[in-house]
């Protein structure tokens, strides 16, 4: 029986043949306490346990409690391609209340991080002409790939969810965990789905923060999802009489804008403060205007962005689609691991899918992965990876009705396959993520996962994310406005007594 099968089969683990480092006192960049580090030796093909293996690194936080509890929180990383262990930082401040009483375990997903790491060249130190050239991101891809197939571990078919999951499970077994909560974000949540329907026994609660489910064909749904999202930005604007008063025309400025590419612009880069040239084109400029959407503090300043845009003055849209994340090296994406994913589960399904293309964003993402994919080495996938069955344990769905990638729609599906043991809750105002993000979902996370019992997990009051308001569109001063409030500060001024 390969190791495949046996993973399916619920049994898998650290078998003897997976030499386990133990857990060693270590540091943890932006953590000011010390943690535990691991390592786990695991064949790279699950069906040659004596071929190339290579090592699953995890940090492990120990609960500040000396009566912890036996179940620790497992967090599922995003992407696909985040590294899990290098958001320890930013995630241990939202899960501070959990790791009270329970370890949380963080662990690099094969091809991130500390664990056979697919990273591609960072882009960021080159000119923006030369990103934004028709085809530049596929040949940079080409090139990565070719890269990393010549590193001992860079057979790209074996990096697949379902058998990074059995990773997962070997590492629980190495650390002596009967069962743990799981905790996914983004397509953390796939990887949860996965792990649960392979290893259903395992899992005590699970929390999947805007759901990316296994049947969901991520090229294709992208383009609509952020079609919506620049849709619902429109919409507020409109309907916000200070907005709507100083940007009476934005749709209009916006497809005018869009008509008006290829063009020559000018930029500030946004890393480097250097003024420079580029010709931006319509996959281009959507480029730059999607990453906002993902936040809605970050959309908020996209109208007054677009409408710089549409004077020809592209230096505030450039501004915006740098900061997501904050800038953090913490938020990198493995983009080989991220390709060897999607290139493996969702490439194969791009033909078959019906969705049609979105007005503005049309058939971005799908052209790009059918192109790269179509050379990229393919790993299997099992048919019953793409099925979702009723939970056997309680599952916590959340969503942000903003969301440019994951909304509600894929929540609810998921919802209706798995049944009565899950729930599902949307932020209406919320964008990509808000279990682990906003305070009101922290709590109704923590509440979910520290009841003692599954019906009052179920129970749990999530009321306060219909109360979350959907950030007021930013609006710059205008030289009226800056004019008036240097007036009011200087007869201000001149009113105060002397001293």
């Amino acid at each position: 029986m390969t190791a495949l099968a046996l993973g399916a089969s619920g049994a898998s683990g650290a078998s003897a043949a997976d030499a386990v480092q133990p857990l060693r006192p270590c540091r943890v960049e932006g953590v000011s306490t010390e943690v535990q580090c691991g390592s786990l030796s695991r064949p790279l093909d699950p069906a040659k346990p004596d071929g190339v293996r290579i090592d699953i690194g995890y940090v492990v936080v120990p609960a500040m409690a000396r009566n912890k509890l036996p179940d620790p929180v497992l967090l599922l990383a995003g992407g696909p391609g985040q590294s899990a262990t290098a958001l320890t930082a930013t995630v241990l401040p939202r899960l501070s209340r959990l790791n009270y009483r329970r370890d949380l375990v963080f662990i690099d997903q094969r091809g991130t991080g500390r664990s056979a790491p697919l990273d591609c060249p960072d882009p960021s130190g080159r000119s923006l002409d030369e990103l934004l050239k028709p085809g530049a991101k596929v040949r940079l891809l080409e090139q990565c790939r070719d890269t990393l197939k010549q590193r001992p571990y860079g057979d790209l078919r074996f990096f697949t969810t379902t058998i990074a999951m059995q990773d997962m499970d070997a590492v629980r077994a190495a650390l002596g965990v009967e069962r743990w909560n799981l905790v996914g974000a983004s397509y953390g949540t796939r990887a949860a789905l996965e792990y649960q329907r392979q290893f259903p026994g395992r899992v005590r609660r699970t929390v999947i923060d805007g759901v990316a489910p296994p049947d969901m064909v991520l090229p294709v749904s992208f383009s609509q999802d952020a079609q919506r999202s620049l849709d619902l930005v429109f919409a507020a604007c409109a309907q916000a009489k200070d907005c709507q008063t100083r940007y009476p025309a934005l749709k209009a400025e916006w497809q005018a804008l869009l008509k008006s590419v290829p063009r020559k612009v000018s930029f500030t880069h946004p890393l480097t403060g250097q003024p420079e040239e580029a010709t931006l084109t319509r996959d281009g400029l959507l480029g730059l205007v999607r990453p906002s959407l993902y936040a809605p503090q970050l959309a908020a300043a996209l109208p007054a962005a677009l409408h710089e845009a549409s004077l020809g003055r592209f230096d505030a849209l450039a501004g915006l689609a740098s900061q997501l994340g904050g800038g953090s090296r913490s938020m990198r994406i493995f983009e080989g691991m991220h390709f060897s994913v999607l290139c493996a589960e969702d490439a194969p399904r791009i033909a078959a899918s019906t969705e049609p293309p979105a007005p503005d964003f049309g058939t971005l993402d799908r052209d790009l992965y059918a192109r790269v994919c179509s050379a990229w080495p393919r790993g299997e996938v099992p048919p019953a990876f793409y099925t979702l069955t009723p939970a056997r344990s309680p599952v916590l769905i959340t969503s942000g009705g903003a969301d440019p990638a994951t909304p509600a729609r894929h929540g609810q599906r998921v919802l209706e396959a798995l049944g009565n043991q899950a729930r599902h809750v949307v932020v209406p105002e919320a964008g990509h993520g808000v279990a682990l993000t906003l305070p009101c979902m922290r709590d109704v996370l923590f509440r979910f996962i520290d009841a003692p019992r599954d019906a009052d997990a179920l129970e749990v009051d999530a009321t306060c994310a219909t109360r979350i308001p959907r950030p007021p569109a930013f609006l710059p001063p205008t030289p009226a406005t800056i004019a008036a409030a240097a007036a009011a500060t200087a007869s201000a001024t001149a009113r105060e007594p002397a001293r």
